[in-house]
């Protein structure tokens, strides 16, 4: 990690599959929660977008109103970390018919983030738009 300036750091996991609770008598047979596998993904960092700027279809985004200010490579583990100017961003991954990301906030942007002078923001994202819950 960085000494100086302020950015966004974290992890990208992969998930899919059943992910629904299951009842067993057997415990020790209940499936655990899947956290996910550490997957290498391109990290794109708009400006804050809400939902009303981009068109989704099937889980991905096929657009997005402007253009990315920065991206960076998560690694093999996943980890990633970019030095961004304080502000709110909205990040999405790159996936292969479109982009991804799975948080909104209460005002309908897409994937918020926010960025303090000074401080290295922890995120993790996780791609599960091929998982059942």
């Amino acid at each position: 990690m960085k000494n100086k300036g302020q950015g966004i750091k974290g992890n990208v996991t992969w998930v899919e599959g059943n992910q629904m609770p299951t009842i067993s008598e057997d415990i020790q047979s209940s499936p655990q929660k899947d956290d996910g596998t550490a997957v290498k993904r391109t990290i794109l960092i708009y400006p804050l977008t809400p939902l009303a700027d981009a068109t989704m279809e099937n889980s991905l985004f096929t657009s997005v109103r402007g253009k990315p200010i920065a991206q960076v490579e998560s690694d093999e583990k996943g980890y990633f970390e970019i030095e961004l100017a304080p502000g709110t961003y909205s990040l999405f991954t790159q996936e292969e018919n479109g982009l991804f990301a799975n948080t909104f906030d209460l005002n309908g942007n897409i994937q918020p983030i926010s960025v303090e002078r000074g401080v290295w923001t922890s995120t993790t994202i996780s791609i599960n738009y091929k998982a059942a819950y």
